[in-house]
């Protein structure tokens, strides 16, 4: 039997920009939320102090099985891209760093605002 797969967008499509993701699980589902991160300077007891405004923009809801498709899909375009592009680095990982989180297990500095 031959199968066609015919892709249309939806009239609410929209693309979404993201520097970042955060989410979780529970036996029925993920959940991965896609963020932008903002620096804004504040005034507090006289301080200027620098907080960063994390902007949640869309939430994405998966099936366990469709996010291990996603996540096996991520990682052979991944492996695709690497081959073309070289390795991708986490600004300032180095070669101990974590993608996550910096040495003992805090979490790493904010790249590129700073």
């Amino acid at each position: 039997m031959e199968l066609k797969v015919e892709i249309l967008k939806s009239s609410d499509f929209r693309q979404v920009y993201a520097i970042g993701a955060i989410g979780g699980h529970s036996p029925y589902d993920f959940r991965i939320a896609y963020y932008n991160d903002s620096p804004k300077t504040v005034v507090e007891d006289g301080k200027s102090v620098t907080v960063m405004e994390r902007k949640i923009d869309t939430e994405i809801i998966l099936s366990p099985l469709a996010a291990k498709e996603l996540a096996n899909w991520l990682v052979e375009h991944i492996k695709d891209y690497e081959k073309v592009f070289g390795e991708i680095k986490r600004p300032g990982a180095g070669s101990q760093g974590s993608a996550i989180a910096g040495k003992g297990g805090e979490p790493a500095a904010i790249q590129g605002y700073m």
